[in-house]
């Protein structure tokens, strides 16, 4: 029997982890970050050629001088975390149970970008909603929170195929071994994908699926009129939305085709990783004002932990084996709730609703793509409202 922070399990698949960086690895990245070769940078550049250089420096300066990996160790260490092998892949989570009585198990995944650490500051108020502030009867929370296959400490994957639909059968697969039936769902970003697909597979087992930072949509660009049904002003976004992917579309296209050709400069260079995340990171351009910055700490936390553990390659990955689960999917019948924050350029609600059942649509003028970064009280405002729309709309929550 394994007791850790309040979790207790009789199942012998699951290993307690904790993460213990070697101190030779650290010294071996500040010594990299020591001696760096700096590209030359055209005068004037500023972001329209990529991430600008004064930033990256003052970014990296900071890495090497202010940033303390120990202290993010410490309080990723606080997470009650286990490893479990499921279809052969290590799979790294943390598992948070809540006191309350009447708690409902919800499984979060994380995004590309991302690790698990996204999620600390969500931890404690859907766990323990009282304890932070909230008043009597708000919803909570046990907290499933895996690394995605290839991320982090869940990595890297050592075999073709980690598609959406299989890390969706894993995490079924994962929620059977800490003994949960009925869950809600919950992602951004590739979390927002493999949520909606772990509902089409087992919408007898998932109660309810939120969703933000949506990277699908259900458009048929080969048709004679690929955006019928559309507002005006959808139509408005789309193409707005396809100019600014136009641009930014570079990073996919590489991780979608060519991988493992990217792969030696992320994994050798940890100033080349983090101006590679940079450029989803910062949103091009630090000074736009639509959307909260993402905290340097933040930034910094999950590059770390990518460059630690040698995951930049296997998680880039994910493009290439996502394949068209891009294009949206089935509708699953399961009840949706989508979070809209700045930055979800090409979130439109009459796409949306051809692939999910869309019961609950928010949209914040504040907050970002990676919202529980930017937004993290707004994030769990959302999730709460939709447990209690759905405990009100049917008791089975």
């Amino acid at each position: 029997m394994l007791v850790q922070g309040g979790f207790m399990t009789k199942n012998s698949e699951l290993t307690p982890f904790r993460i213990d960086v070697a101190q030779a690895d650290l010294d071996d990245l500040y010594a990299r970050l020591a001696n760096i070769r700096w590209p030359d940078e055209l005068p004037g550049a500023g972001w329209d050629y990529g991430v600008a250089k004064s930033h990256l420096r003052e970014l990296v300066r900071y890495w090497q001088t202010g940033f303390e990996w120990r202290a993010v160790e410490a309080r990723l260490n606080e997470l009650p975390q286990f490893t479990t092998v499921i279809d052969g892949q290590r799979v790294h989570l943390a598992h948070l149970r809540s006191g309350a009585p009447d708690a409902v198990p919800l499984l979060m995944t994380h995004g590309w970008l991302s690790t698990i650490a996204d999620f600390l500051d969500l931890a404690g108020p859907l766990t323990e909603p009282q304890a932070h502030g909230a008043p009597a009867g708000t919803a909570s929370f046990h907290l499933v929170l895996p690394s995605l296959p290839g991320f982090g400490f869940s990595g890297p994957t050592r075999e073709k195929g980690w598609s959406i639909p299989r890390i969706a059968a894993a995490w079924v697969a994962l929620m059977d071994r800490l003994g949960y039936d009925r869950f809600l769902v919950q992602g951004g970003d590739f979390g927002s994908l493999v949520s909606a697909e772990i509902a089409r597979l087992a919408p007898e087992r998932v109660v309810g699926v939120h969703l933000n930072a949506l990277v699908n949509s259900d458009i048929d660009w080969t048709s004679e009129d690929p955006t019928a049904g559309l507002s005006e002003a959808e139509v408005q976004t789309v193409y707005a939305a396809g100019a600014k992917w136009e641009e930014r579309s570079g990073y996919a296209v590489i991780q979608g085709t060519r991988p493992q050709t990217l792969a030696y400069a992320l994994f050798d260079s940890p100033v080349g990783l983090l101006a590679w995340d940079l450029e989803w990171f910062v949103d091009y351009d630090p000074a736009v004002t639509e959307q909260s910055p993402v905290d340097r700490d933040a930034i910094l936390t999950n590059v770390t932990i990518t460059w630690l553990t040698g995951t930049a390659g296997s998680s880039a990955r994910l493009h290439k084996e996502a394949g068209d689960a891009f294009s949206g999917g089935p509708l699953s019948g399961v009840p949706t709730a989508v979070a809209v924050f700045p930055g979800d350029y090409n979130t439109v609600r009459t796409l949306t609703e051809r692939a999910h059942r869309i019961i609950r649509w928010s949209e914040y003028e504040r907050g970002g793509h990676f919202a529980s970064l930017q937004a993290p009280d707004l994030l769990v405002e959302d999730i709460r409202a939709f447990a209690e729309q759905l405990a009100k709309d049917d008791g089975s929550a």
